[in-house]
């Protein structure tokens, strides 16, 4: 490949080299619109409570789909939206489409929009088409905001409208008289003006404008005009639209009577970045799409803004506590599927397939638990510090299933995990790392990921049943009988079934465990208990105890279970599991 530039002088460590992209057809953020700020203050602020959310799915979200939606699908979302909490809601551009001025139709003949609900409409700074607006609102006696725009930065006045900065301003002053003189009458009806492509636009006239506009409709407390500064195509990094409002914030006249709110894209990826700083530079109100649906590559994600705060310790003031509903309604409405990355909604978010990832996690949700119990609260009230978890998944009504995932990079914590969940059978450390690598041979083997039954089942494969004996085959050690008592005196009275022929043997002050092994040893196999630990199969119809036996022969240490209804029998069984395999291993069997 050739390049475009020479290569520039880089450290030793970096390889890099300059690419074929013609990088230089671009002009850094600085030779196209001022940032006079010099003296910001928003990197020493925190956010310490919501934003007012204006949720703008069903005009600028619906317009960025292929398939608009249809008055059922908007319907839906419309519900959906008052259902999770949302106060102001953009519900469409009636001047533009019949369905959009129907649905506007259909709030004003309805009880749709309960009363405390806001309505927001949208127009450009056209007389008719504002006519077309305010006749859409008639009869809605919620309250409604009138939103006009105009673009206003040098290219699209030159390229699209093909006006000076004098014709502009008097065509949104136009625009502006027309809309108080159609609308100013109404008491329930408040207005919105949004200078469009604002972080392109020259300070000075954005502000010029904008002071204009909130004369024109006198901005008060008591009516406040709302002044929306969009990010409609990002250019920069997110600091440089936080001046940018920060800026705007402190040199706005009537700034008592103005709601500051921002409405940025995500054209690099940046669009929650430059909202969260937005607001830290004085921004009240944002306006974005639940999930972030919107032209080219989105309208900022004010689901995933909501769920950043809540991850901070404040209250979103919307609820998604049952976010899998949430999602759905979403796609329904949109007809896009969510990726399985999507920050808090994604199918994948709260899961961990790395071994590091599931240990730590694992161990978080052991110490969460205790330490609700030493608290005396339930685990859903108690402080969340899980390792790689920043929300509880519970929050947004989702299970601890999916949590941990076995597959090839997964470790011994994560096996741990996924069996205790999918049986309740809790492995002491030592069988974790050697279950751990008898599904690394496995999955190894298939490339699949592997469920909890699946799990399940290689476990019982692995250590209830003598290695390298077929499903089925025959036990060539079985217990007939067993009678142990206890205390003074104690003795052990025991029958094998060993190749077929029973060996019965009685043992004073000998314990179960002990008297199998020395009757299976009277018999030709030793078995070498190095540790015995009871657990229990805690879910399912297959409930019952169960003994996990670690045991040393001539080729190392390995394990074995054996599960009964009777804990007595369990460890019986593990013994005489551990016999088997010690038998099948000098056999060959």
């Amino acid at each position: 490949m050739t390049t475009t530039t020479p290569d520039v002088a880089t450290p030793s460590w970096n390889r890099q080299r300059r690419s074929p992209m013609p990088s230089y057809r671009y002009q850094d953020v600085s030779d196209r619109v001022a940032v006079p700020l010099t003296d910001r203050t928003w990197p020493t602020r925190s956010l310490t409570a919501a934003p007012l959310w204006v949720p703008v799915d069903l005009r600028d979200g619906n317009q960025a789909l292929a398939e608009p939606m249809d008055p059922e699908r908007k319907r839906r979302f419309f519900e959906l939206m008052v259902r999770m909490g949302y106060k102001e809601i953009e519900v469409g551009y009636p001047s533009a489409s019949e369905t959009d001025h129907a649905f506007v139709r259909l709030l004003a003949d309805t009880d749709l929009a309960p009363d405390d609900v806001t309505i927001v409409v949208f127009t450009p700074a056209r007389r008719d088409l504002i006519e077309r607006t305010v006749e859409s609102i008639r009869g809605i006696t919620n309250d409604v905001v009138i939103h006009m725009y105009t673009a206003t930065a040098p290219t699209w006045r030159d390229v699209v409208l093909g006006k000076d900065r004098d014709e502009l301003r008097e065509m949104i002053l136009a625009g502006g008289r027309d809309v108080l003189e159609l609308a100013g009458h109404l008491p329930n009806v408040r207005f919105e003006f949004s200078p469009e492509v604002f972080n392109l636009t020259e300070p000075e006239f954005v502000l010029e404008v904008c002071d204009a506009m909130t004369e024109l409709w006198d901005a008060t407390p008591e009516r406040p005009v709302v002044i929306n500064l969009p990010a409609t195509v990002e250019i920069a990094t997110p600091n440089v639209y936080a001046d940018q409002i920060e800026w705007m914030h402190r040199n706005l006249a009537r700034r008592d009577g103005v709601i500051l709110s921002v409405h940025p894209h995500n054209d690099r990826g940046t669009g929650i970045a430059c909202a969260e700083l937005a607001v830290l530079a004085g921004a009240q109100r944002v306006e974005g799409c639940i999930f972030g649906n919107g032209e080219r590559t989105g309208n900022v994600d004010i689901a995933t803004l909501a769920l950043n705060l809540h991850a901070q310790g404040i209250d979103p003031m919307i609820d998604f506590s049952d976010i899998d509903d949430v999602r759905r309604t979403v796609e329904y409405a949109t007809r896009i599927e969510l990726h399985p990355r999507h920050p808090y909604v994604g199918d994948l978010v709260h899961t961990a397939f790395s071994g590091t990832h599931q240990d730590a996690i694992r161990k978080g949700f052991a110490e969460h638990r205790a330490r609700a119990a030493a608290e005396g609260r339930p685990e859903s009230e108690a402080a969340w510090r899980v390792p790689y978890l920043p929300i509880d998944p519970a929050d947004l009504g989702r299970d601890y299933d999916a949590v941990i995932r076995v597959n090839s990079q997964s470790g011994k914590g994560g096996v741990a995990h996924l069996l205790e969940t999918a049986s309740g059978i809790e492995l002491p450390r030592r069988l974790q790392i050697d279950f751990a690598r008898r599904v690394q041979q496995h999955v190894d083997g298939s490339g699949a990921e592997v469920d909890g039954p699946e799990l399940l089942a290689l476990f019982e494969r692995s250590y209830e049943r003598a290695a390298g004996a077929s499903a089925g085959a025959p036990a060539d050690i079985e217990l007939v009988a067993i009678e142990a008592t206890h205390g003074d005196g104690a003795h052990t009275e025991l029958t094998l079934r060993i190749d077929g022929v029973e060996h019965r043997g009685a043992f004073v002050d000998v314990g179960p465990v002990e008297a199998v092994v020395e009757l299976l040893a009277e018999w030709g196999t030793a078995v070498d208990i190095v540790s015995l630990h009871q657990t229990s199969r805690t879910t399912g119809s297959a409930s019952a105890a169960l003994t996990l036996l670690e045991y040393r022969d001539g080729a190392g240490v390995h394990w074995a279970a054996g599960r009964h209804r009777s804990v007595l029998t369990a460890s019986v069984e593990a013994v005489l599991q551990a016999a088997r395999a010690i038998r099948s291993a000098q056999t060959g069997r």
